[in-house]
């Protein structure tokens, strides 16, 4: 459980403005996606509403986080008080579960590969991406270092599997892809991979000597961050190659 007592008010401040964007960010990029979903071909209608789904999910559960975050304490009095009610961590890791494996599935609908091959990989990759979020919610909440480095290690396997499935299992599905959308799923696939390095760098700060108030900023604004690029950026990033895929067709 988070010492909140050990913010400064400035920083409660600042986490709890990191997650308002945040929230503004997931729904406002929810109501573009979904009223955009009429301006790409019907074979890629799909991906856009579970990218916009990815958002609107997010979205709900920055809205749950920032009310945890302000029942926690009690800032009346110019400090930071405890309430003696916990911050909730476990909203992050409910809607990584949820989320997570919808941005693999998402990018492997809009490849529109056959369609053994998308259920396959999404099968296996969403499966990798929600034992990964279960392994590591144990050490997150963890008070013992060894307990949170174990479940650091533990998760790490189903998230390198990800990465080498991203970078080499996807290499000839990518390369039949055509021109005007190759280059841009390989910069979603690499946007994949560069944001998800936040979190396991991120869910290391407190054991790297970050403590105390500025530990809780670094991790709180750092997942929130990650968030952002993983869901939101992402997510129109898909959109735009549904936009691009859907006009080649429409030339052909």
């Amino acid at each position: 459980m988070l010492n909140m007592e050990t913010l400064s008010l400035e920083q409660y401040s600042f986490i709890a403005n990191s997650f308002s964007f945040g929230l503004a960010v997931m729904a406002s990029t929810t109501l573009f996606l979904w009223l955009m979903r009429s301006s790409v071909a019907p074979g890629y209608r799909m991906a856009v509403t579970i990218t916009g789904l990815v958002t609107a999910i997010a979205a709900y559960h920055y809205l749950q986080i920032m009310l945890s975050w302000d029942k926690a304490v009690d800032v009346t009095t110019g400090q930071v008080v405890a309430t003696g009610e916990p911050f909730n961590q476990a909203y992050r890791y409910v809607d990584w579960l949820l989320t997570v494996p919808l941005l693999l599935v998402e990018l492997i609908l809009v490849m529109k590969l056959s369609q053994q091959e998308t259920i396959s990989k999404s099968l296996k990759l969403g499966g990798a991406a929600a034992l990964m979020i279960i392994l590591g919610y144990p050490g997150e909440v963890a008070d013992s270092a060894g307990t949170r480095t174990l479940f650091w290690v533990l998760s790490m396997i189903p998230f390198l599997y990800i990465l080498y499935s991203l970078v080499v299992g996807l290499k000839d599905s990518i390369s039949k892809q055509p021109a005007a959308v190759k280059g841009l799923i390989h910069t979603a696939t690499y946007l994949v991979i560069v944001s998800w390095l936040f979190y396991p760098i991120v869910y290391l700060f407190p054991l790297i000597g970050i403590t105390g108030g500025s530990a809780i900023v670094a991790v709180e604004v750092g997942y929130t961050v990650a968030d952002i690029v993983a869901k939101a950026v992402f997510g129109l990033v898909i959109f735009t190659i549904a936009v691009r895929k859907s006009e080649a067709e429409a030339s052909k």
